[in-house]
């Protein structure tokens, strides 16, 4: 483990800022070198817990920044003031992205979501410079691979969920004609300005989770119901007997 970085659950997760992952990105575009983004939140540790496959996905990007309150809160409990010093939520971190690839002229691809969903990111973002769409429930491989590589986008968005969008990602990296391939999970929704977020206060005390699971609550409430407090013991576990 370096200085810049954080070990949970065997997991190297990196300490950035959101100006830090901005720069990195556009190191990568810049230097035409492919690099591949994934955050990493309760969730993602949750299923690295239970799943070696996970870790093994995450082992595969070359960047897993951060996400949310709750990994932000674990690493200060873990590590003190060697903890995380900038809490970072992807869903922040995508708009940031956006104005930078305004400014930048950066070209996007967009994998995940619904159709409904991948429309609306045009209509959000009218000057953004989108080279294609593919939905993450009726596709065919091969034939999303070709439309990649033939738009050759600066970015790939890839928003299919956990594990899927990690597995998707580490299996095909290599086959994209892509500089950067970012997996942001539902956050394709911020994209498209969809994503339920709540207020501002909702936001600082950290409590997206909970409008989501109102919004979603068949989809999510084991997630965050079962996975909140399974997350808090099993960060517990982790100090008393990995440290």
């Amino acid at each position: 483990m370096s200085e810049d970085s954080l070990k949970i659950f065997d997991v190297l997760i990196n300490k950035l800022s959101e100006q830090d992952l901005l720069q990195i990105i556009q190191n990568f575009i810049s230097l035409n070198q492919k690099g591949t983004v994934n955050y990493v939140n309760a969730n993602s540790l949750n299923l690295v817990y239970k799943d070696d496959k996970m870790k093994k996905y995450l082992y595969g990007f070359n960047i897993l920044h951060p996400d949310g309150l709750g990994i932000f809160l674990a690493s200060k409990f873990l590590y003190g003031k060697n903890g995380f010093t900038k809490r970072i939520t992807g869903s922040d971190f995508y708009i940031e992205l956006i104005k930078e690839s305004l400014k930048n002229n950066w070209s996007f691809f967009f994998f995940g979501d619904t159709d409904e969903t991948l429309r609306k990111i045009s209509q959000a973002n009218s000057n953004l410079k989108v080279k294609g769409f593919c939905n993450g429930f009726n596709f065919n491989n091969d034939e999303l691979i070709n439309n990649i590589n033939t738009a050759k986008p600066d970015i790939l968005i890839v928003g299919l969920g956990s594990p899927k969008q990690e597995d998707w990602v580490v299996t095909n990296r290599d086959k994209v004609n892509t500089k950067v391939i970012i997996a942001v999970g539902d956050g394709i929704k911020v994209f498209a300005g969809t994503k339920k977020r709540g207020n501002k206060l909702i936001r600082i005390l950290g409590l997206e989770w909970f409008v989501r699971l109102i919004n979603e609550p068949k989809r999510l409430w084991k997630r965050y119901i079962i996975g909140i407090p399974l997350f808090i013991l099993r960060i517990l576990k982790y100090k008393l007997f990995k440290q």
